[in-house]
């Protein structure tokens, strides 16, 4: 998984967001749950004192503590139900106190007795060892003035907090995953659209500009951005379609004034009225117009291959044999330079494509190893097939190519060395064309070298089976 992709950075800050909310959330809910489980537990506290305050202390005559104390054991069993229950006069004497709970959950003894004394009527809450205690103030029959103490533990609350707490610790990393998981599917189908344009653009080259990126009536972002690039890729097609018929054009009409100017150059060479040294400049211009002519040549190729002339005449055709015939045509080029073709392509490798076309592959790298390659070296040329691939091979022996240019050599007027290819003839199209011719036949051309040592350069494409050739033929 790419960690930088969109989506899982999506996925990344959705999930934090959602971790942030959910223990925000949770602190919230404790927080508020603690405050009224406290609340509700103080008042009811404060109910029960007021209540013993108004029906037993009011009516307890002053020598009925015993009575008093039957009273609220009878009613309320402090001790069973873990209580703590005290009832002092405003002198500070105790009344009643109720005694140790069943459950320990308190020290009854370390309760300290009230302060201050509450007027009239009043009631406090608040803690008091390790109780949540409430205190009101009533008066008896005599008049005189009693505060009432009724308190309670808090364990009940932390039980609960302690529940809620293991619930939220359970339930945070199982609400958590379930989030992040639908938000990963959810980010995924909302940048799926993104994915189909980003594959269809890859797939757009300037030989399939006439197609567009799907565009999905949504209204939306998406919707704008595939509208944006169907018409930046028209603009594109316009562009390039122009560029390439400039180039058409003015290749075809640059070949017939350069065949006249030629032509005109042989003859005024054929002159023997002329002097020798105006021979020998008239030979220099002869050579620069072919020059000019292999230049033209080549653009022309280059653009009709551009606009997918390699792909009107597809035959199924035995590679091995086209190469063998080629070989034999190259060889007389290689012997004027004392440099031997040798050819090894024993069985025939079927595949399907322009013939013609695959034949100036061939003619090209043949040409280019013949130029780089020393007097008596060797050119060797090499068809076989590998698995479902045919594979054709050039290599020689001559002065290589230096790594840093490797990358560079399929490029257009391209030259490894400026100086000596000019002098060889070189335009800087030839292995361009040979890009091209093997783009458009859905094949792949690579080159290894090693300067001194000589170069390889190696083409692999699609076998095709016996019916294709025989639905051909």
């Amino acid at each position: 998984m790419n960690t930088r992709s969109l989506s899982v950075r999506l996925v990344a800050w959705y999930a934090g967001l959602m971790t942030v909310v959910l223990v925000l959330l949770g602190a919230l809910t404790l927080l508020i749950l603690h405050h009224y489980l406290q609340t509700n537990l103080l008042d009811t506290q404060t109910r029960r004192a007021r209540q013993i305050a108004d029906t037993l202390v009011g009516a307890m005559p002053l020598d009925g503590n015993s009575q008093l104390a039957q009273q609220i054991e009878a009613l309320y069993s402090p001790a069973q139900n873990d209580r703590f229950i005290r009832i002092t006069r405003a002198d500070g004497a105790v009344v009643y106190v109720s005694g140790a709970p069943q459950g320990d959950s308190f020290d009854p003894s370390v309760v300290p007795l009230p302060g201050p004394t509450l007027g009239g009527r009043g009631a406090r809450t608040g803690w008091s060892g390790g109780l949540l205690l409430a205190a009101v103030s009533g008066r008896g029959r005599d008049n005189s003035r009693y505060v009432v103490e009724v308190g309670v533990s808090d364990s009940h609350i932390k039980r609960t907090m302690e529940w809620l707490m293991s619930v939220l610790v359970i339930g945070f990393p199982i609400t958590l995953g379930v989030a992040v998981t639908g938000g990963f599917f959810l980010v995924r189908r909302a940048l799926r659209p993104v994915e189909q344009i980003a594959h269809k653009a890859e797939d757009i080259t300037q030989h399939n500009l006439s197609e567009r990126l799907p565009v999905l009536r949504t209204g939306d972002e998406l919707e704008r951005l595939s509208l944006s690039l169907n018409n930046m890729i028209g603009r594109l097609e316009d562009s390039i379609r122009t560029s390439k018929q400039f180039v058409a054009d003015a290749s075809h009409e640059l070949r017939t004034p350069l065949t006249v100017l030629r032509g005109g150059l042989e003859a005024l060479a054929q002159d023997e009225q002329l002097k020798s040294r105006m021979c020998e400049s008239v030979g220099s211009m002869l050579e620069e117009v072919d020059r000019l002519i292999d230049i033209v040549e080549g653009l022309l190729a280059l653009s009709r291959l551009d606009a997918g002339d390699a792909n009107t005449e597809w035959v199924a055709f035995d590679l091995a044999d086209l190469a063998r015939m080629t070989a034999d045509q190259m060889s007389l080029l290689a012997e004027d330079k004392d440099i031997s073709v040798i050819c090894d392509s024993s069985r025939a490798v079927l595949v399907e494509g322009d013939r013609a076309r695959m034949k100036q592959v061939i003619v090209n790298l043949l040409d280019n190893a013949i130029k780089y390659t020393p007097s008596g070296g060797r050119v060797r040329l090499r068809i076989a097939d590998e698995g479902s691939l045919a594979v054709l091979e050039v290599a020689d022996d001559g002065m290589g190519i230096p790594q840093d240019a490797l990358p560079h050599v399929f490029k257009r007027f391209y030259r490894v060395d400026e100086s000596r290819s000019r002098e060889q003839g070189g335009a800087g199209l030839g292995l361009s064309i040979v890009k091209s011719i093997c783009t458009a036949h859905g094949a792949r051309v690579d080159v290894a070298s090693t300067p001194g040592r000589g170069s390889l350069f190696r083409i692999t494409q699609s076998l095709v089976n016996e019916a294709s050739v025989q639905a051909h033929s």
